[in-house]
């Protein structure tokens, strides 16, 4: 509901909207290209400030009465494994495929991409949990790929022996352009292509968007 009553303005006597009746009250900005709105929800309790004229849709910030903010179309995700990807090649930069969503909140990532939507600043991590690690080989390192900078963590897997498991991971604040893309790789120097990436909850990728 547009805003139906205004009352005062001065230093002793603030403005209010509304007549505190549970009714939704709202402020418009009518623009060229593009409308937005503030608004109480009532029936909520709610503040929201939005795309649009309509109340309650496309929310972009929503303030609640405990005073937590809310941001329903901030870029943020989290994806993992369905299965194994097994025996990855030695010697190759092998991408990291995710199939299962946990959550992208603004349909950023597909096909194994995150893609920037806005330019900003962006936490990006990668935990991923390799298998069959063959000690022989002089180096294992996972990368975050960036269009602008490639993140990585390595290690050498001189244990004596060739180790069941073991966690990698991968964090960066990352300076994105709009449409820069990140993916997640792995690779193996040398030795015996045994080594795989463990499908499930060992290996995701997730982000947010920062500021």
């Amino acid at each position: 509901m547009a805003l139906t009553k205004v009352r005062g303005g001065g230093v002793d006597n603030p403005l209010t909207l509304g007549g505190g009746s549970a009714s939704d009250r709202s402020i418009i900005f009518d623009g060229n290209a593009q409308d937005f709105h503030i608004g109480l929800d009532d029936s909520a309790d709610k503040l929201t400030i939005g795309l649009g004229s309509t109340l309650g849709t496309t929310s972009h910030m929503v303030i609640d009465a405990t005073g937590a903010i809310t941001k329903p179309l901030q870029p943020a995700f989290c994806v993992t494994k369905s299965s194994d990807q097994n025996n990855f090649a030695v010697a190759s930069e092998v991408t990291v495929t995710f199939d299962t969503e946990r959550f992208d909140q603004n349909s950023d990532f597909s096909s194994n991409t995150f893609t920037a939507p806005v330019t900003g600043k962006y936490q990006l991590i990668a935990n991923i949990n390799l298998s069959s690690i063959d000690s022989a080989s002089a180096y294992y390192y996972v990368n975050i790929l960036t269009s602008n900078v490639t993140y990585r963590s390595i290690l050498r897997p001189d244990f004596g022996q060739d180790l069941d498991y073991f966690p990698m991971s991968v964090s960066a604040v990352a300076d994105m352009d709009a449409n820069d893309t990140a993916i997640i790789q792995v690779a193996q120097a040398g030795g015996t292509q045994q080594t795989d990436i463990q499908g499930g909850n060992y290996s995701r990728f997730s982000g947010c968007l920062l500021t």
